[in-house]
């Protein structure tokens, strides 16, 4: 009878095992299925925004579509550094992500919505959402080593606090609501960086990027770069076939190409050093890189649309230059958070000059609104400069070794 106790007992801690103490993390984990198919949720809720963003390609739906797409991801990256830190994938790690999966599905039912109708309902599912994050967190930090209570403590409560604002704005004007969560996600993101610095410097460690960690946030982006062809998709869909539209299409499909080797040829699957200042500008440079490819992606279906146009659509080609520049920057400035950065000076620093200049190229260009076709072939173009210019870069290395 003991020996089956005892057998009972073992497979009650193998499924239900206490959160992993701050710092013990593994740097070397595999990404398992359980994050994928969160990842994949989560992807389902931003797809909504770009669907609806790009029926509203106006100033007040970009501010709606950054605004929806910024709570969705704080959200993400709550529960993705929730699970890397502290989660393992046993049957309380599955609970944690299916309640927040609970959550996530009836939020992205609300999105299109968001700025209208159906505003209440999404600020309320948010407010639970935040609230079930609050919990997570909370019951990871507790009976956690006493120099991360502090810091645990500030950010269960600011996660906490931003539940109760969402679900108070439920009761808001539909444009007043949207603003307060413009300001409450800036605000949560400040928050985020304010607590990480509280982090005692001794056990600063504990917050380095895992390799893990540095997956889920390329594979968040790959995943995010399929609303690219998702727009053309639908672009060609809604219009008659032609030469001329397809040609759009392929060309667009390749502008989206280009976003995924500026990032990944320059930063990512890399780490960043082991800093907090490093660490954080790593994590919330993501957010505007990944909503700028999700733009691009709405942008994208009225490119096609208007393939036979003798001039883009401005909002059209001010989303698409615009989203080229922040890919461009954003990705060279995730460069300097990075180890790489300093032990290659001699690709990254002009790499970051071509990167700046080609955005403002495609600033210009977008103020110029050439044909559809044109427009895709000159981005193409200038996020080829950089790449073509680390090529040239690497050649000309491998000829002096050799030499």
């Amino acid at each position: 009878m003991s020996s089956q106790h005892e057998a009972w007992a073992r497979l009650r801690r193998q499924l239900w095992q206490p959160p992993r103490a701050h710092g013990q993390q593994p740097q070397h984990r595999v990404v398992g299925p359980l994050e994928l198919f969160y990842d994949l949720i989560v992807v389902v809720l931003v797809g909504q925004a770009a669907h609806h963003f790009a029926g509203h390609l106006t100033w007040h739906g970009l501010g709606e579509f950054a605004t929806v797409f910024a709570l969705v991801w704080i959200a993400w990256l709550n529960g993705t550094l929730h699970h890397d830190l502290h989660g393992y994938d046993d049957a309380r790690g599955r609970i944690m992500f299916l309640l927040q999966i609970l959550v996530l599905v009836p939020l992205g039912a609300f999105i299109p919505e968001a700025g209208g109708e159906r505003g209440g309902a999404f600020a309320v599912s948010a407010g639970v959402l935040f609230a079930v994050l609050a919990l997570v967190w909370f019951l990871a930090g507790r009976g956690g080593p006493v120099e991360f209570r502090t810091s645990s403590r500030m950010y269960v409560t600011a996660t906490a606090a931003c539940a109760v604002v969402l679900a108070g704005s439920a009761f808001l004007p539909a444009e007043d609501r949207v603003l307060a969560w413009a300001l409450l996600a800036v605000a949560y993101l400040l928050g985020f960086a304010a607590v990480i610095a509280k982090v005692p410097p001794a056990q600063a460690a504990a917050l380095t990027v895992t390799d893990a960690l540095t997956e889920r946030f390329g594979l968040l982006l790959i995943i995010v770069l399929g609303e690219t062809v998702l727009g053309v998709v639908d672009g060609l869909a809604e219009v008659p076939t032609s030469v001329m539209g397809i040609a759009v299409g392929l060309v667009a499909v390749v502008v989206g190409f280009g976003a995924w080797w500026t990032y990944f040829d320059f930063a990512g699957h890399r780490q960043p050093r082991r800093t907090r200042v490093a660490t954080v500008q790593w994590m919330i440079l993501h957010l505007p890189l990944t909503a700028a490819v999700t733009a691009m992606g709405a942008a994208m279906v009225t490119l096609v649309e208007h393939a036979h146009d003798d001039r883009t659509p401005p909002a059209t080609a001010w989303v698409l230059c615009v989203g080229v520049g922040v890919v461009l920057c954003t990705t060279m400035l995730l460069a300097t958070s990075l180890k790489v950065w300093e032990r290659d000076r001699g690709l990254y620093r002009p790499l970051a000059y071509l990167s700046v200049a080609s955005s403002l190229v495609a600033l210009a260009l977008g103020a110029a609104r050439p044909a559809p076709l044109i427009l895709g072939l000159a981005l193409v173009l200038l996020l080829g400069i950089p790449w073509m210019f680390a090529i040239a870069h690497r050649l000309t290395q491998a000829e002096s070794a050799a030499a």
